[in-house]
């Protein structure tokens, strides 16, 4: 299966949850904004939102300085 990330095709072995590919990515416990299909999901709901086949995915992460 692939989706697209950030607007890049970025294959994917088998289906994953939010959770599961933000882990794969680096990304998990960090601050991230992600929109899948161009719907904000909560962080609260990453561990039961699967992503589905074709999907479309942005993942924002959020950075604090001066």
């Amino acid at each position: 299966m692939t989706i697209l990330l950030n607007g890049i095709p970025h294959p994917l072995a088998t289906p994953v949850t939010l959770a599961s590919l933000l882990e794969s990515l680096g990304l998990a416990g960090k601050p991230v904004v992600v929109e899948l299909n161009e719907v904000a999901v909560f962080p609260r709901d990453y561990a039961h939102t699967p992503v589905p086949d074709g999907a479309r995915l942005e993942v924002v992460t959020l950075a604090a300085g001066g």
